[in-house]
């Protein structure tokens, strides 16, 4: 017998075994419409759009290739084809971030039983505000290029950093979707901030205010807070934390709009998987907090903060005398 007879033979199902199982499917899509439209579970079961996370992702995307015109795009640009290329993609981004901004606004305005706020209007008047913003977000994105080249002598050249370094790609992001928060535009700004996380393995709330010249060495497992402030020339390592002190069950809305993340000044060096806490925590101008920190407590201008240097031990291996 052949193999394809043989398979026949053992994997025909007998109908008449069918017909004596229950179907599961009419239970479980009861029990699951029942859950949603109680209201008890997380759903968007409401007659307007919501931002599409694919498109949002689509945004990001294009304004990398606005930012940085010629590295993530196949168009082989000149100077007499620039301002072409340019005005196309905008234009295009314009366009679908002021969709992407709708869908938000009226999807928070039905979910919050808001009423009208001229979402269609006001989408587009905002995306307007961060087309205009494209040069000066631009500017500080070279700052922080200008950081990472003076930071990090492994960076070559400003391509190896703008194709590959990962701060940079996490800082980029975050700059358009910090703008947007200040715009007040809900749910884009996390959606690409955890889409730079999963990219990364950085973490930057949208809300938190990081100035000029802002290097992330390495970067996986930083972690920075909404409410953080972080000045000029700040440069941190892989794993560091700006965070919040941990708060009891119900403080939760209560804080919700309280300073709960540290204060970084000018010119700080924060080395590997520090943690820093708390919104009253200020570390001072030009000091440096060595790796493995855990801080709680403000610290002056100037300031250097190391762990006590422990004592190593080390043992000799015995050697099997062989038979």
């Amino acid at each position: 017998m052949g193999s394809k007879e043989m398979l026949a033979g053992t994997c025909n199902i007998d109908s008449s075994i069918i017909s004596r199982l229950a179907n599961p499917i009419p239970k479980t899509v009861s029990a699951l419409s029942k859950g949603f439209k109680s209201g008890k579970w997380a759903s968007h079961i409401e007659p307007v759009p919501i931002p599409l996370k694919h498109e949002v992702v689509g945004l990001i995307d294009q304004v990398q290739r606005i930012l940085f015109p010629g590295f993530f795009s196949e168009a082989i640009l000149r100077p007499d084809n620039l301002e072409y290329y340019l005005g196309q993609q905008v234009s295009q981004f314009y366009e679908s971030l002021a969709t992407q901004i709708s869908a938000a606004i009226r999807h928070d305005c039905f979910r919050h039983d808001q009423s009208c706020t001229l979402c269609g209007e006001r989408s587009y008047q905002i995306a307007a505000t961060v087309v205009e913003a494209l040069p000066e977000i631009r500017s500080l994105l070279e700052t922080d290029i200008e950081a990472t080249l003076t930071g990090d002598p492994a960076a070559a050249n400003s391509d190896e950093v703008i194709f590959s370094y990962p701060g940079l790609y996490a800082t980029c992001i975050y700059r358009v979707a910090h703008l947007l928060c200040e715009l007040e535009v809900p749910l884009l700004p996390r959606i690409m901030s955890e889409h730079a996380y999963h990219r990364t393995a950085i973490d930057i709330n949208p809300e938190a205010k990081i100035g000029s010249h802002f290097f992330i060495d390495h970067g996986a497992g930083v972690v920075i807070g909404a409410t953080t402030n972080i000045g000029d020339r700040v440069r941190l390592y892989q794993g560091v934390t700006l965070g919040a002190l941990s708060l009891p069950r119900d403080a939760g809305e209560k804080l919700r709009n309280t300073k709960r993340h540290p204060t970084i000044e000018d010119d700080v060096i924060i080395y590997a998987n520090t943690t820093i806490l708390g919104g009253e925590t200020v570390v001072g101008a030009r000091s440096v907090i060595g790796g493995n920190v855990w801080l709680i407590k403000s610290v002056p201008p100037d300031t250097q903060v190391l762990l006590e240097r422990h004592k190593l031990v080390y043992f000799a291996t015995e050697q099997k005398e062989s038979a």
